[in-house]
């Protein structure tokens, strides 16, 4: 038998519901695996680190701010992005999008007292890391200025 036949035959078996059912688990399920390991590691790591809570964005805030998660300090807020890296990919993505993000991000300091910070994480061995490390140190000080401990 030739192989175009073998594989005619065999996509010939395929229904509309294992497209379905394919689609579901590649989009939905390891998508949404994805972004929760990726945000369970990287804000986790990150609380670890800081010492302080770290809370989800109102769906609001990520519409209006494009800010994911938030750690406030008093009555002012922080704002954090979490973006994925992958190898070699997206970078120049990625900065184009702070560019465009960027009168967002000052709307919300402009209202909430606090800058926005962006993590970018990427795998490592088996678990994500975040790749700029420099700028928990921004976020500390930030921390430190927002209560009144630096000027």
């Amino acid at each position: 038998m030739k192989i175009t036949e073998v594989i005619q035959s065999e996509v010939a078996e395929i229904t509309e519901q294992d497209c379905i059912d394919y689609m579901m688990q590649l989009v939905i399920d390891r998508t949404y695996d994805g972004y929760t390991t990726e945000i369970q590691t990287i804000y986790g790591q990150l609380q670890q680190i800081l010492g302080v809570s770290i809370q989800s964005a109102p769906d609001e805030w990520d519409r209006l701010f494009n800010v994911d998660f938030f750690i406030q300090v008093g009555e002012k807020y922080i704002g954090l992005q979490i973006k994925p890296v992958n190898s070699g990919i997206q970078l120049p993505e990625i900065f184009k999008e702070i560019g465009i993000q960027a009168g967002t991000h000052k709307k919300f300091s402009e209202v909430f007292g606090g800058k926005v910070f962006y993590l970018f994480s990427a795998k490592v061995g088996e678990k994500k890391e975040i790749q700029n490390k420099e700028v928990i140190e921004e976020i500390e000080i930030e921390i430190k200025r927002l209560s009144g401990l630096i000027k």
